[in-house]
């Protein structure tokens, strides 16, 4: 970038969610605990996969796939947020906040199309039970996490590449907690409606459409299975409530930003709070107190750790 073009601004400066002490005090204590309960949740579901043969099918690792990927999404934002609470003046520089974007949609990308990957998952194991093993063999499993993580890489470098080299010479302020994209690009001393407008689309066409996507085939699965088998329709239905219930909680906030008209309403702060702290606690446990097996992993697991403790 030429001297000409060069930035003015060197950091931004949050406006937070609140300016009232109560409730930053509150987000404080709410935030603290629910990343504390992200960490521990996430990594025992990581450790409990890898560590128990037993759970080492295509379910069960691109399973421990989201528990990493939420840690990593309410990693990028939520420590920063907590850290922010702490003082009136919340400032992050330039580079932390093109780098928090570009982890933000890394992730938020990765897990559109893990998402994809265990519906199809379920789809086999439900649809065509007798060529699960077959299908969703271990180079398959493999396949669909990289391919997962590449498209997240690649969604991620294709909304930064158009506003990377944008000039910003002031404002600096988001109204935020986080740097948002929208917000990011607004500040611009440019004319960035179009970007604006093909940012926006870009993003709300993709989760729009991976969100109805999924529904249809969870609709496909449920209608096949009570084709086949209307006893088993009862347990497919509570197989697939866990993975629909997850996929409403991601999708829900990302098309409600993306879909209202009026993007700086304050409650948009809200819905990504609920993106950022409430989901990748509900994801992991969602699925794992469904899941018989996974806690009786999970149990040989915290019996394993204490015997070895009490051996020392």
């Amino acid at each position: 970038m030429n001297e000409k073009n060069h930035s003015m601004v060197y950091e931004f400066v949050f406006l937070g969610i609140s300016s009232s002490w109560t409730m930053q005090l509150f987000l404080l204590i709410f935030s603290f605990m629910f990343y504390v309960i992200i960490v521990l949740g996430n990594f025992l579901i990581m450790f409990t996969v890898i560590f128990d043969p037993h759970l080492h099918s295509p379910m069960y690792i691109l399973l421990s796939n989201l528990s990493l990927i939420d840690l990593c999404v309410s990693s990028v934002s939520v420590p920063k947020m907590i850290y922010d609470l702490f003082f009136e003046h919340k400032v992050i520089s330039f580079q932390g906040c093109i780098t928090q974007i570009c982890f933000i949609h890394i992730f938020g990308g990765t897990e559109m199309v893990l998402l994809i990957s265990m519906a199809f998952d379920r789809y086999v194991a439900i649809c065509k039970p007798l060529h699960y093993l077959t299908i969703m063999n271990p180079r398959i499993c493999i396949l669909l996490i990289v391919c997962s993580w590449v498209l997240g890489l690649i969604h991620a470098l294709t909304q930064l590449a158009f506003v990377v080299n944008l000039p910003f010479c002031g404002p600096n302020e988001i109204d935020s907690f986080y740097c948002d994209l929208p917000r990011f690009i607004r500040l611009a001393c440019a004319d960035t409606y179009k970007l604006e407008f093909m940012v926006t689309a870009n993003s709300g066409f993709i989760s729009i459409g991976t969100f109805v996507m999924l529904i249809i085939s969870y609709v496909y699965m449920l209608v096949t299975v009570q084709k086949h088998s209307s006893n088993g329709l009862s347990k497919a239905l509570s197989t697939l409530s866990a993975h629909i219930t997850v996929v409403v909680l991601f999708f829900g906030p990302c098309i409600f930003v993306f879909v209202w008209p009026f993007p700086t309403m304050p409650v948009d702060k809200f819905l990504f709070i609920l993106n950022f702290v409430i989901t990748p606690v509900l994801n992991p446990s969602i699925y794992t107190f469904r899941n018989k097996e996974m806690k009786v992993a999970m149990k040989r697991l915290i019996t394993q750790l204490g015997s070895s403790r009490k051996n020392l």
